[in-house]
């Protein structure tokens, strides 16, 4: 189902918007008098819940009632459902005219309130009760979201609207858009079709969500060999399962060159059942594609987003390719010379050989040793650091707040009630860092409620969460983030501002709820902040002794990132040009391992393996099925916004207003490159966008003259 299939997966929906993004609704009480400063919430003495929590007062997950137990699922998921049922009613009895939209967007929410925070519980919840309940209830919100796809009466209901020319120019652009971004959803899970072929879309719609599953456990299986193939001595760096090996990953970080190849060739290998999942993956998203009125899957898919088309990404990835050819050649060239300095037998570069050897080209030159930065970065002085930077670029404050017994899901999860100098409470973030068993080793943003003006004019306030694993804190020392940790921290509290700023009308375009080639503009921007020494000289204090991190120290840290940062940089180039060409034209000319061979030899250089296949390894092309690309975009964007606005004044509090007005504001209610070109104030063309990843790449003058 394509208008709210988003529901039963954890990963980006690929199909429709109305869940995309989902949303679920705590029952959030008034600005509490609660709050603590935020970074004392994370330092070592208050790892136990804060004190002073409403004692006796018990509640739900998220502050919703029902879900104190894990049979509350049932309950939450009934109450929706009843609900659904009147809006449907009521939106095929209005007249056409803005109410229409507005119900549309109650029923989104309505569904949306178990389904969003059931996708987060059913993946992190430590307890299994409560993650196969979350699991059931998005299956069975699933189901009704698929009839209501099909309902040819609903959909007659917001055809009215749009075919209604008085109504339709009474709307406000947000209206208007939100209106036809639901026309949208209906059209591609096929409503406009006679029954027979709107049976087959539902038919392709299942099938594609089934083999999506089906391939990415497939993608992270490991391959067993005969430990007997393997020479004795690299034997141990695999599991042993009787007289097999099993290769679970590509081992790239081991130094010994002989691992790496026997783990490339390994886990590589062709699996033929998954080989046929992937063919048929495609070919179905390319069936449904072209039942709907799609030349290809990548034309539906890149229908609203920032490229706009197919044509466009080409254009985008191959002049992207053309600028980094000499740099890469250049950067596989130190590779090799280090490979033959390490190892002069066997001193040609393949594939295996990237990740590792940019690694030791990195230390060699830099030096940097994570340790050395790790006790200037503690994690109650990185939230003090972005609680600094918000309040002086947005005048907006971040307070932990005390939760309600029952509330949160493990003892070390924090909520941060984030407030605005003169708006107040804007929403809640909920921090759930640490390690724990059975927690998902991702970095990820949920949205759990979206922001939305309810009918009573109150503002529905925004809640999300920001999961990461960072190591416990020990013996009296806070918990020490690496270098990577405190950006990755940035980046996710980038996703988080968004969805707090991104205050619209509708829920259906709240905060992150955007085309995906503009969602990551906000959070890569602020691996720019991150990496700035004005901003980290805010924060970044020893933990012992309060001396500040020296100044060489970010400017090496920040140039230790492009050593070999072009060949990175063509290797995603590949990937997302490979991805176009798996949802471009079908049938396929070649069979996906020839195309990727080609691909490889096209757009990376280092050789095409024989009897490898590592699109089979491609999770990505389930969540992000034409849209790999879409990180690279992004990144020219968050470039381009950060040299012209902020790159001067990274305080400057009314490029932070401007930003926010012209960026955050919208979530996805504007056109994405609209949303650019007011921040910019031009409209960037292809070129522009390859300018900025490639000026990304040169070496900073200063830092080059001081190292020398």
């Amino acid at each position: 189902s394509a208008m709210l299939a988003g529901c039963r997966r954890a990963l980006p929906a690929t199909l429709g918007r109305v869940l995309r993004g989902r949303a679920a609704g705590p029952g959030c009480r008034a600005v509490s008098t609660s709050w603590c400063p935020v970074g004392a919430a994370f330092d070592a003495k208050q790892q136990q819940q804060p004190r002073g929590s409403a004692a006796g007062r018990e509640t739900g997950l998220f502050g919703v009632p029902e879900l104190s137990c894990p049979e509350g699922f049932q309950e939450a998921q009934d109450k929706a459902l009843q609900e659904s049922e009147q809006l449907v009613q009521k939106a095929c009895s209005t007249p056409p005219g803005p109410e229409t939209v507005m119900i549309f967007d109650q029923l989104s929410d309505a569904l949306c309130r178990v389904a969003d925070l059931a996708d987060f519980v059913k993946i992190a919840h430590p307890d299994f009760a409560f993650r196969e309940a979350a699991e059931e209830a998005c299956r069975n919100i699933g189901t009704v979201v698929e009839k209501l796809n099909t309902d040819v009466e609903l959909c007659q209901s917001l055809r009215r609207l749009l075919a209604d020319e008085v109504a339709m120019s009474s709307l406000d652009p947000e209206t208007r858009r939100v209106a036809e971004l639901f026309m949208f959803d209906f059209e591609i899970s096929g409503i406009h079709l006679d029954e027979e072929k709107r049976k087959k879309a539902v038919n392709l719609n299942v099938r594609i969500l089934d083999l999506c599953n089906q391939f990415l456990t497939g993608a992270h299986l490991p391959n067993k060999i005969d430990k007997h193939v393997l020479p004795e001595h690299i034997r141990y760096n695999f599991t042993a399962e009787g007289n097999h090996l099993q290769v679970a990953g590509l081992h790239a970080d081991c130094p010994d060159d002989l691992v790496r190849e026997a783990a490339y060739k390994i886990f590589l290998y062709p699996n033929a059942e998954q080989l046929s999942r992937l063919e048929e993956l495609l070919a179905s998203r390319n069936s449904l594609a072209q039942l709907v009125g799609y030349d290809t899957f990548a034309h539906r898919a890149l229908q609203g987003t920032m490229a706009g088309t197919p044509e466009t990404v080409t254009r985008f990835l191959e002049k992207l390719s053309d600028q980094l050819s000499k740099r890469t050649q250049k950067d596989f060239e130190m590779m090799a010379k280090m490979k033959m300095k390490l190892n002069p037998q066997n001193s040609k570069l393949m594939p295996w050989d990237h990740p590792y050897y940019s690694g030791v080209l990195r230390a060699e030159r830099y030096n940097i040793d994570p340790g050395l930065y790790c006790p200037f970065f503690s994690l109650g002085a990185c939230m003090e650091g972005l609680n600094s930077l918000f309040s002086q670029l947005l005048g907006i404050s971040l307070y932990a707040e005390q939760t309600q017994k029952g509330e949160i899901w493990s003892e070390d999860v924090r909520k941060l009630a984030v407030v605005h100098e003169t708006e107040g409470l804007l929403g809640y973030i909920y921090c759930d860092f640490f390690q724990r068993p059975d927690k998902p080793h991702q970095d990820c943003h949920f949205t759990v409620r979206g922001g939305r003006l309810r009918e009573n004019g109150e503002y529905q306030l925004p809640v999300v969460v920001l999961m990461l694993s960072l190591p416990r804190s020990s013996r009296g020392a806070p918990t020490l983030l690496s270098p990577g940790m405190m950006e990755n921290l940035f980046h996710e509290m980038g996703h988080a501002m968004h969805s707090m700023l991104g205050r619209t009308r509708y829920q259906h375009v709240t905060g992150t709820r955007c085309p995906t080639d503009f969602a990551e503009v906000p959070s890569i921007l602020m691996e720019y902040f991150a990496n700035d020494y004005r901003v980290v000289n805010q924060f970044a204090r020893h933990y012992k002794t309060g001396q500040p991190l020296p100044k060489n120290m970010v400017s090496r840290l920040c140039e230790s990132k492009k050593v070999c940062a072009a060949a990175d940089m063509q290797l995603q180039v590949f990937y997302a040009a490979l991805d176009q060409i798996y949802h471009g034209k079908h049938p396929l000319e070649k069979s996906t391992t020839d195309i990727l061979k080609e691909m490889q030899e096209k757009f990376y250089g280092l050789p095409y393996v024989p009897n490898t296949a590592w699109q089979l390894r491609f999770s990505h092309l389930v969540g992000y099925g034409a849209k790999y690309y879409s990180y690279l975009m992004s990144r020219a964007v968050a470039s381009m916004v950060w040299k012209q606005c902020f790159a001067q004044d990274p305080f400057d509090r009314a490029m932070g207003e401007r930003y926010r007005r012209e960026m955050l504001a919208h979530g996805g209610g504007k056109e994405p490159i609209l949303m650019v070109q007011g921040m910019l104030q031009k409209s960037p063309s292809v070129e522009d966008f390859v300018d900025a990843l490639v000026s990304d790449l040169d070496q900073d003058f200063e830092t080059f003259i001081m190292d020398s």
